[in-house]
């Protein structure tokens, strides 16, 4: 027997194109026709009731307003969609800021464990500080930074504080204040990287943070460092 494929179905002689709608699904125009047809095979002697023909219209103009709202929700996702991937692209340049706090552990006798982090400099570094403070942004550290070519630089914190005493552990901030050598003074913190490129992905946007991709949702921030207004003379 040979193989027959059913694309159509029939109700009330309505006929539907299955290979179109493969799920089914009636629309506006399908519930038109449908009462359309019922109308037209309706019974002379016993007519539809006028309340019946009402509610099934009511319904019709339910479902169409609903098609049109979900359309406009469609295009204002998409719209959304571009705008984000717009902002990505534009990004390219500047810094996106991650988790920006270093965790410091004390070992069994209270001791810090040394912590090596590292910073971005959006230019050549003539000298600055480096300031570390706790979850109270009280001043923990000053770290001293001399001389530094812009890019990402590494450091150490032996986890004192001041006053030669141990830290305790926690959670604590970076923030770098320096000047180039034109004597313009710059800031930075850790977790901030420059955004080397773009890349969309299975509908998800990722930014190149240091030669890795990141997912655009673990960014907090993206900004342009700006110098500060004061320049001073750098001995």
């Amino acid at each position: 027997m040979a193989n027959t494929t059913v694309n159509s179905t029939s109700t009330t002689g309505v006929t539907t194109d299955l290979s179109v709608n493969p799920q089914s699904i009636l629309g506006k125009d399908d519930f038109m026709k449908l009462l359309l047809t019922e109308l037209q095979h309706q019974d002379p002697t016993s007519p539809m009731d006028s309340d019946k023909i009402l509610s099934q219209t009511s319904q019709l103009a339910s479902l169409e307003s609903q098609e049109k709202t979900n359309n406009a929700l469609e295009a204002l996702t998409a719209s959304f969609a571009n705008n984000k991937n717009f902002a990505a692209v534009s990004s390219i340049g500047k810094y996106a800021k991650l988790e920006n706090t270093l965790a410091l552990t004390n070992d069994t006798e209270g001791k810090p464990n040394p912590i090596n982090f590292e910073l971005e400099f959006a230019e050549d570094v003539k000298n600055g500080t480096i300031k570390i403070y706790d979850e109270n942004f009280y001043l923990v550290k000053t770290l001293e930074v001399e001389e530094k070519e812009a890019g990402k630089q590494s450091f150490n914190w032996d986890g004192t504080n001041n006053a030669g005493e141990y830290a305790n552990g926690g959670l604590y901030t970076v923030v770098a204040d320096y000047y180039n050598t034109d004597g313009v003074k710059l800031s930075g913190e850790f977790g901030s990287h420059k955004i080397e490129s773009v890349k969309f992905e299975d509908s998800k946007t990722y930014l190149k943070l240091d030669g890795t991709f990141v997912s655009f949702e673990h960014v907090k921030e993206i900004y342009e460092p700006e110098p500060k207004a004061e320049t001073e003379e750098v001995s």
